[in-house]
């Protein structure tokens, strides 16, 4: 399709066909992710959060005026159908439960470390490839887990939630470093689909321009 033209070596849209992707979280990462992966054609997602928008989500999530009040799922399931009308998209309008159907992709995108291991008990044995995005200012971590080392090496990243860091409410999050980090998501998601190398463990900071990377 001359739609899908200019990415087709980098975005294997054979390989995407019969997968549907579950996004757990569509505040500042989440929104993200599911535009973008609408922008490149996987057929199928699955929106999964109970939030809805507020004013002070603005700005970081990308979330637009028209969008207050509304269920984040709703406001996101449209602006995606709005870039590409042939996506299919399913919504859950609720918190995550352990008993959810979660599909073969999963990008999860919340913010506490509690929920985390939450979807990572459900999801472990249940999907081909999981990639959790954590974001502390301009901070950002991606890690993958998709075969037995990487899932052996995400079930080491979780802590208590009391040693969790604490910044200024004034310096959570903005859009140029939720879009960076759906981007790094993706782009691990897109290495796995042409079955290339898949960093376990990649951590990015802006404001210093440093890149770490377990592999």
């Amino acid at each position: 399709m001359e739609r899908y033209s200019r990415q087709e070596d980098l975005v294997p849209l054979q390989a995407m066909k019969t997968m549907t992707t579950t996004i757990i979280g569509v505040g500042a990462i989440g929104r993200q992710i599911a535009m973008q992966l609408s922008a490149m054609g996987i057929p199928k997602i699955h929106l999964i959060d109970f939030d809805k928008v507020e004013t002070v989500n603005l700005a970081p999530q990308g979330y637009r005026e028209a969008d207050l009040g509304r269920y984040k799922v709703f406001a996101t399931q449209e602006a995606c159908q709005e870039l590409n009308s042939d996506i299919l998209i399913g919504t859950i309008n609720e918190r995550f439960k352990r008993s959810m159907n979660v599909k073969d992709v999963v990008f999860c995108c919340v913010d506490s470390i509690t929920t985390r291991k939450s979807i990572w008990e459900a999801c472990e044995f249940n999907t081909q490839f999981f990639c959790d995005g954590r974001m502390s200012a301009e901070v950002l971590r991606v890690l993958c887990a998709h075969d037995y080392d990487s899932k052996k090496h995400y079930n080491t990243t979780f802590f208590q939630p009391e040693e969790a860091h604490q910044g200024a409410c004034t310096a959570k999050s903005t859009i140029y470093s939720s879009n960076i980090i759906a981007g790094l998501m993706i782009a691990q998601f897109t290495r796995w689909l042409r079955q290339l190398p898949v960093d376990l463990d990649l951590s990015l900071n802006l404001l210093t321009s440093e890149l770490t990377v377990k592999d």
